[in-house]
């Protein structure tokens, strides 16, 4: 496991705050795992999932208490990039905001590096 000390990838203080309350209200670890996955109309997809323990080849990222944790693979296509998390008329999401996409669908799911 690599505990990022520069993260190379960032969790905002909104995303950070809506995972907590999720996993208390789960009763689960406050830990967010984001992947990234062939397919999607735009070449890769982001995936989000709880996760209960930070694995071998995960990379960490940490704010209040919360953990964001990446695999050594999907990092590589999200390296610089921050998730957040967004409720508004479209409605409620976590979303990336990532630096390396060349392009991306609209509903922000998928992606093209």
């Amino acid at each position: 496991m690599a505990t990022l000390t520069q993260p190379e990838i960032g969790l905002t203080p909104s995303a950070a705050a809506r995972v907590a309350a999720i996993a208390t209200k789960q009763g689960k670890p406050a830990i967010l795992r984001l992947s990234v996955e062939g397919g999607g109309c735009s070449g890769f997809q982001y995936k989000f999932g709880f996760a209960d323990a930070v694995e071998g080849d995960d990379s960490v990222a940490e704010l209040d208490g919360v953990k964001l944790v990446v695999d050594s693979i999907s990092l590589d296509l999200v390296r610089g990039s921050s998730v957040d998390f967004v409720d508004n008329l479209g409605g409620a999401h976590f979303t990336v905001i990532n630096p390396n996409a060349a392009s991306g669908c609209g509903c922000g799911t998928s992606f093209s590096v």
